[in-house]
């Protein structure tokens, strides 16, 4: 799998800014360098585990969400923090650099970052037959809820599309400001045991990493600053404002 190091502002913007249909993916640490889902690192039996929060999920939501399809309540679960199968992505590599440098100001923020760079298109040209014929008759790269509904009503449909598991990317619904603002894109698995590294690793072509070194991410947040890529933005509220302003004060950030 391609691994490329960034050593600042514009080096990142020439490495980010290559293609047209890539889904990105920024984590704080390197360490993390596994796409991982939070179903997945919740443990135990896992397709049981899934089974048994969605359907109570489902159950003591209901009266707060007005969602009609299974994909329609994975978007909304996983929005609220529940451990599902997906994992979330955006098609802003700026987004995605946002993420990489969130842990400054803290004890963590001497690890580097990393972007994953996928071909989102490419993933889902890989797909079982019927979920291509539904892309072709849409004239989509990628799938909504109501997309995946017409061809699986269930997780269990979905996975039965092929003898293998595979993976897909979907526009998860505009459910409030914060998903419109960071670009939101979502992988799926057929499997909910399913990692997407393993997959990838039959398909290296689709994918690489960029390495954001410690040293240089105040240098890129400041850009980002610029840039209007922010806390404040990407998390509509006084939630988001307070985190930026925290950060944005900061002694270190000031001295540089």
């Amino acid at each position: 799998m391609e691994e490329v190091r960034v050593e600042g502002w514009v080096d990142l913007q020439e490495e980010l800014f290559t293609g047209e249909w890539y889904a990105y993916r920024g984590v704080p640490s390197a360490g993390f360098d596994r796409l991982e889902t939070s179903l997945l690192r919740l443990g135990g039996e896992t397709k049981d585990v899934e089974r048994h929060l969605l359907r109570n999920f489902r159950k003591y939501a209901r009266q707060d969400v007005d969602a009609d399809s299974v994909w329609h309540w994975l978007s909304v679960a996983q929005h609220h923090g529940l451990p599902t199968r997906l994992l979330d992505w955006t098609y802003s590599p700026l987004v995605a650099a946002h993420f990489a440098t969130a842990d400054l100001p803290s004890p963590d923020s001497s690890t580097s970052g990393l972007v994953w760079e996928i071909d989102a298109r490419e993933v889902n040209l890989q797909l079982p037959r019927p979920l291509r014929r539904q892309l072709d008759r849409e004239g989509a790269n990628v799938f909504t809820v109501e997309m995946l509904d017409e061809v699986a009503e269930s997780l269990d449909e979905l996975g039965s599309l092929a003898d293998e598991p595979f993976p897909l990317f979907f526009e998860p619904p505009s459910l409030d400001q914060r998903i419109v603002n960071q670009y939101a894109l979502s992988s799926l698995t057929s499997d909910p045991e399913l990692l997407l590294d393993d997959w990838l690793e039959d398909h290296p072509e689709f994918v690489r990493k960029i390495r954001i070194p410690a040293e240089v991410k105040w240098e890129i947040r400041n850009n980002l600053d610029r840039a209007n890529v922010n806390e404040r933005v990407l998390f509509p509220g006084l939630d988001g404002l307070t985190d930026w302003l925290t950060r944005y004060y900061h002694p270190d950030r000031l001295q540089r």
